[in-house]
């Protein structure tokens, strides 16, 4: 059975030529290479983790005294396995602006703009839902593996940042729970020169907004370098305490991440997966005139050592 199609159009005249689709969030957290990534993973990955005892310097002696333990354990990068399967019956486009493009056979095809567009759309709806579940994906839901927020709430580990009691973000207490968050942070990790805080859009909005000087806490009543609500031209680079800040659209509104770039992993088979979608005549196959559109990729995150991790989650 075909995927439903929907198409309302007075056939009237010539088509301009051009789709349009409502924006897509693409998945920036992948393409600016805000955490690691780790493809050829067929199955699963170990991520081995080293601990020893913070002092590992002792008294000399004439002997050999062991001076520490040594502890290994392990994460597992298991990436989930996922599809897209879609069907269009071209009978749908006869009556459609490009049915001229179809061909005039009885074997005809789908409008060549038409398949170009549906391409571009599919890719970018999977990398929208891939941004979405690297932070708060929930493997139990369809088309979803566990995010890093999921994983971190779980992991008594990870570092817990103080709420206050706040159930959302604002320009008013965006400080206080910044500060919160790096406080969280252990003194080993605060000052490497990968650190990073992974803000949703929502906070990363707020603090914007705080920086533009108009909130408790703000910076002067003409904001960041004295220009208001105008200082922020959608393309600075933002930092709290020094420590990058990095906007991770696709991360739940209710958390605030921080900690190494290097100890967040994301991991697939083929990152060309993710690029490929087939489109499918079934004419030559069955004699229908059915069009299938395919995706098959793998996907999942994982992180290193929860201990280097703070988490914010809102009451």
């Amino acid at each position: 059975m075909a995927t439903t199609t929907s198409i309302t159009s007075s056939y009237s005249g010539q088509f301009a030529g051009k789709y349009i689709s409502a924006a897509l969030l693409s998945s920036p957290t992948l393409e600016q290479g805000n955490i690691e990534i780790k493809p050829n993973v067929k199955y699963k990955e170990v991520i081995k983790k080293l601990a020893t005892d913070s002092n590992v310097i002792k008294d000399a002696t004439c002997d050999f005294t062991d001076t520490a333990t040594i502890t290994l354990t392990e994460r597992i990068l298991q990436p989930e396995e996922f599809q897209v399967n879609l069907e269009l019956c071209k009978k749908d486009f006869h009556s459609d602006w490009e049915a001229v493009q179809m061909g005039y056979s009885a074997f005809d095809n789908l409008p060549p703009a038409f398949s170009d567009f549906l391409i571009a759309h599919v890719a970018g709806l999977v990398a929208e839902k891939n941004e979405q579940n690297i932070w708060g994906g929930v493997t139990g839901n369809a088309g979803e593996f566990d995010g890093i927020t999921v994983l971190a709430a779980a992991d008594a580990d990870v570092n817990d940042a103080a709420n206050g009691g706040e159930t959302a973000f604002s320009s008013t207490n965006i400080i206080t729970l910044l500060e919160n968050v790096v406080d969280a942070l252990p003194s080993a990790v605060y000052g490497k020169e990968d650190l990073t805080i992974y803000m949703p859009t929502n906070a990363w909005q707020a603090y914007i907004r705080q920086l533009g000087g108009y909130a408790a806490n703000g910076v002067g009543a003409a904001g960041y370098e004295n220009r208001g609500s105008l200082w922020y031209n959608n393309g600075n680079a933002l930092s709290f305490d020094g420590i990058k800040c990095v906007l991770a659209s696709g991360m739940p509104t209710d958390h605030i991440v921080a900690g190494q770039k290097s100890n967040f992993y994301f991991g697939t088979g083929l990152l060309s997966d993710h690029q490929e979608v087939k489109l499918l005549d079934m004419a030559d196959l069955d004699g229908s005139q059915n069009v299938r559109v395919v995706m098959r990729f793998t996907a999942g995150v994982q992180y290193g050592i929860g201990s280097d991790i703070a988490l914010l989650t809102l009451a």
